[in-house]
């Protein structure tokens, strides 16, 4: 997948504490109640049901919408182990929850759809905004933007094959002379499309440069289903400045869900007047220990570290002596010994102080590796 680049925190005018409720709405897609306008955002290779839950966890049940990262659409049907276990989920945590599919090929993806609904999630999302060459070659993801008849066909075809909501998730274009999300939109919500979250960035962009919001802005205002936005949200008070300035439904964060898996909570804090949560640093640490259990529920002890170090990385990011850690940390080869540097390293920055392995490594003592890690954050690709 393409790789995306780190959010950059800064916030534009945060919105009045009065009024939020004016822009802050309950809706439906189809049938299905969104108690908070708020989504998790698809990511590929990082929202699994674990990562779900504990999001969802950490930020009070107040995710408005969970949704899978991608499955393939030919790995599903013919019943691919792998693409079995990122659609797998808990039923009673996880509500309501969204699975996203890709492909392109039509009958493949109704059959895709009746799998998704015959395992009880709520939605099903087409995927129709990945620059992944590997799946744009295919004819899947962000190629579909360019094949705006195929498109349409697909998603009638999907809609007419479940009872659940189909819903369409897409980028302002494939390039920045063929903006066509709004005439995308229009074609998909007459197919029978019950929600579209748009990227405002096109399929040539990557991830680069800034998220267009007015194109997000233009489709929810030409189409008659909710329109989600997504792109470059990295606060809470930036997720309610892109409600309150756009005409969009809801707005989809990602990665600063993983920098910050406590910002839907805050979110929620903002919109009823209260203090806004501070996350502690034994916060941090319950909930790398409950993410640390969630996966060795689903994956052998050896794929655990990985899974580990991915949101660990990105937690720290910006985080006052995190590369210390993630020094140690990434170089372990067992969860137990990465745990051994995560809770000394929490522990004492709780108490106010740095464990003494901290201070050796910032005084580089001999017998200390000053080969370091880089400063940054494994990639994720937002899908």
């Amino acid at each position: 997948m393409a790789n995306a680049p780190e959010l950059t925190p800064s916030e534009p005018c945060p919105p009045p504490p009065s009024g939020v409720q004016d822009y802050v709405r309950p809706m439906h897609i189809g049938a299905v109640a969104i108690d908070r306008p708020f989504a998790l955002a698809p990511m590929s290779g990082v929202t699994d049901s674990a990562f779900r839950r504990t999001v969802q966890a950490a930020s009070g049940g107040t995710v408005g919408l969970l949704v899978t990262e991608f499955i393939s659409i030919e790995g599903l049907t013919r019943k691919n182990l792998k693409s079995a276990m990122r659609m797998a989920f808990d039923p009673i945590v996880e509500r309501p929850l969204s699975v996203q599919i890709f492909g392109a090929e039509i009958a493949r993806m109704a059959d895709a759809a009746r799998m998704v609904a015959d395992a009880g999630a709520q939605i099903v999302d087409i995927n129709c905004g990945c620059p992944a060459p590997k799946v744009v070659r295919r004819g899947g993801g962000a190629e579909l933007l360019r094949q705006a008849d195929h498109l349409a066909r697909l998603v009638e075809a999907t809609a007419a094959a479940v009872a659940i909501p189909v819903t369409v998730k897409i980028r302002s274009g494939w390039s920045a002379d063929t903006v066509n999300a709004v005439d995308i939109a229009r074609r998909c919500e007459a197919a029978g499309a019950r929600m579209i979250a748009v990227h405002g960035r096109t399929r040539m962009q990557m991830y680069t440069g800034e998220a267009d919001w007015s194109v997000v802005d233009a489709v929810a205002r030409a189409v008659g289903v909710p329109v989600f936005g997504s792109g470059d949200v990295a606060t809470a008070q930036q997720a309610l400045w892109r409600l309150r300035t756009t005409a969009a439904a809801g707005v989809m964060i990602g990665r600063a869900a993983i920098m910050n898996p406590w910002i839907f909570g805050q979110i929620d804090d903002a919109v009823r007047g209260a203090a806004v949560r501070d996350v502690t640093p034994l916060d941090r640490l319950g909930l790398l220990r409950s993410f640390r259990d969630l996966q060795r529920e689903r994956l052998p002890e050896h794929a655990v570290p990985g899974r580990l170090k991915q949101l660990l990385a990105r937690m720290t990011k910006g985080f006052a002596h995190g590369t210390l850690l993630r020094e140690r940390a990434m170089r372990s080869a067992t969860t137990d010994e990465m745990f051994q540097w995560i809770e000394s390293f929490f522990e004492a920055l709780q108490s106010g102080g740095l464990p003494a392995w901290c201070d050796r490594a910032r005084a580089g003592l001999p017998g200390h590796d000053r080969a370091s890690l880089p400063d940054q954050a494994d990639p994720v690709s937002v899908v």
